[in-house]
């Protein structure tokens, strides 16, 4: 059975509703996935685009007891439970199974509580422990760990896998033995909407899939590994059911199987960027992806580190000895003796000329910053970024800060290599690449509270009907999470002979969260990002789609409004003497 509700069909407003819809499917005996269809979806998260909306899959088991694995987003709180005592009456869950704890999954935990007071909630110690801060009421609960098992009755036993930082330090896979699925949360899953249950059009979805895995799983390589050797103890999966997009069923060997390449290849780097932190403690997590993320579009590999949870410091050495660059989230002042042998293991193992950054976490209690990086500076290492410290409860500007800080330190790892390679091109292909002229743009965009600009002369018309227009832009530019389909920003054209100041100013190297039109002349476009007071012409533009161009995107956008101030005047042209670098 199908039940699709759509939430434009409830409401007329004369603004564009987002469409929310649900999909209830049964996937096995005694299984129904309830599929919560968010089909408008354009990000997660401050960096990451999302070009086709997503899902929150949750998941009813019937045996002797029923079982519900996750919940959903509270923007379906409505449809989702409209839709659950449609299926069942909610005093009679028995058990409720939290794959973990971040809110798109848990959203509805606390409304589920309060209809179905007497469910035992089933989670890791972590995750019960943040539950606590999330419900605020007394539950009842269950802590499991690596190989416990629960028997819900009639050959329903589920067996758990500890399978943390993936992505969320609390994580755990659940596998009922007589189905053989595999409940799995956000590994293996994909930012992917559509009306199909399974993975049946692998040439659809496999390029989410793998973007997917980038930006959430690529960082925490180590823990995807650990989380693969102990599903290999499993007597077979037969589905694997994500918690976004698709359920795998048709692929599921060979997507599994990506996932250990990809992890071996990560973890294979010779030289990544080790980030350390306390992963349940503040806003570390997000603080640590967000900085993981920055790093990674410099195409830097990053390994995650809990440093809770180290339990082999030798490891933990050779890991810091061989990578070109650390990174350190404050831990608690008051820690305990695991995390004070990790964060001396790791000052210890450190080495001359590696680069290093400083982060603190927000827990309330963080270890002062500045005494830990006088340490690392008299070791000898080359501090990346300045301290990121945490006042207040992170904001869009706070992760954004924190991608920019990653991204300068990938790119200080990486300067040696870079001025190498503008050196590797024969002389003659160089110079003639070099030929190819452009003319000379400002792209500014605005997302929220969140702003940035750059420099561009890779600018091409693209199209008639309709008006578009292609740009190049560098995979680690700051401005690149702002330039995601469905996001708008403004093309500025600088003018011939006076274009000096502008490209001088925005050819400044900025420090991670600076004001980037501070002492600019501009004013608000109608899709809010800054217009340049003093360029030639500006377009209003909307990115359609974008296209892998190996160090760079090709971003193709519609223009859909525009104005230029000075009719007579021509634009800047930019000639360049080599082809292999600005």
């Amino acid at each position: 059975m199908v039940l699709l509700t759509d939430r434009n069909d409830e409401q007329e407003s004369p603004a564009p509703v987002k469409r929310l819809t649900i999909q209830t499917v049964e996937i096995a005996e005694d299984t129904t996935a309830i599929r919560s269809l968010d089909w408008d979806r354009d990000r997660f998260d401050i960096e990451f685009g999302l070009q086709n909306g997503t899902t929150y899959n949750s998941f009813i088991i019937r045996g002797e007891h029923i079982a519900l694995v996750d919940t959903s987003h509270e923007k379906f709180r409505k449809l989702y439970f409209d839709t659950l005592t449609g299926l069942i009456n909610p005093q009679e869950i028995d058990y409720l199974i939290i794959s973990h704890t971040e809110p798109d999954h848990s959203g509805l935990v606390k409304d589920l509580l309060q209809m179905a007071p007497d469910v035992t909630v089933v989670a890791s110690k972590v995750a019960i422990q943040f539950l606590e801060d999330l419900v605020h009421q007394p539950f009842k609960r269950k802590i499991v760990k690596n190989g416990d098992r629960l028997d819900l009755g009639n050959g329903h036993e589920f067996e758990f896998v500890i399978a943390p930082n993936l992505h969320w330090p609390d994580t755990i896979f659940s596998f009922d033995h007589k189905t053989q699925i595999l409940y799995t949360c956000d590994a293996f899953g994909m930012h992917y909407c559509s009306e199909s249950t399974y993975d049946e059009d692998l040439t659809a979805i496999e390029a989410d899939f793998k973007y997917y895995y980038e930006c959430l799983m690529g960082p925490n390589s180590r823990s995807v590994l650990s989380a693969l050797k102990r599903m290999g103890e499993l007597p077979g999966v037969k589905v694997v059911a994500t918690g976004h997009g698709p359920l795998l069923y048709h692929n599921v060997e060979e997507l599994i199987g990506l996932y250990r390449t990809w992890s071996q290849n990560q973890t294979k780097a010779e030289t990544p960027v080790g980030i350390f932190y306390v992963a349940d403690y503040g806003y570390s997590n997000r603080l640590a992806q967000a900085i993981a993320n920055g790093i990674s579009k410099t195409g830097v590999a990053v390994e995650l580190v809990d440093l809770a949870s180290v339990n082999d410091l030798v490891e933990l050495r050779e890991l810091v000895g061989r990578c070109s660059g650390l990174v350190v989230g404050m831990p608690p002042a008051k820690s305990n003796p695991t995390v004070q042998g990790a964060v001396s293991t790791v000052l210890g193992s450190a080495k001359e000329k590696q680069a290093i950054g400083i982060f603190e976490t927000g827990g309330g209690d963080d270890e002062p910053t500045y005494p830990l990086l006088n340490k690392f500076r008299a070791l000898g290492l080359n501090v990346a970024f300045p301290v990121l410290e945490i006042r207040d409860t992170p904001t869009e500007n706070t992760y954004k800060k924190c991608e920019e800080a990653g991204t300068d330190l990938g790119q200080l790892v990486t300067r040696d290599k870079s001025i190498k390679a503008m050196k590797s091109l024969g002389a003659d292909l160089d110079k003639a690449l070099g030929r190819i002229s452009g003319g000379l743009y400002i792209i500014t965009a605005k997302k929220g509270d969140v702003s940035s600009a750059m420099l561009a002369s890779w600018v091409g018309q693209a199209s008639f009907k309709p008006l578009g227009f292609s740009i190049a832009v560098a995979k680690d530019r700051a401005i690149e999470s702002l330039m995601q389909v469905g996001d708008r920003f403004v093309l500025n054209v600088l003018e011939e002979g006076n274009y000096q100041p502008l490209m001088k100013h925005f050819l400044k190297r900025f420090t991670p969260g600076a004001d980037r039109f501070e002492g600019v002349r501009t004013q608000a476009a109608e899709n809010g990002a800054p217009i340049l007071t003093d360029a030639l012409a500006y377009m209003e533009c909307e990115v359609v789609s974008r296209m892998d161009c190996g160090d760079h995107w090709a971003v193709y956008s519609t223009v859909y409004a525009g104005r230029v101030s000075k009719p007579e005047s021509l634009t800047a042209v930019h000639h360049r003497k080599v082809g292999n670098h600005y």
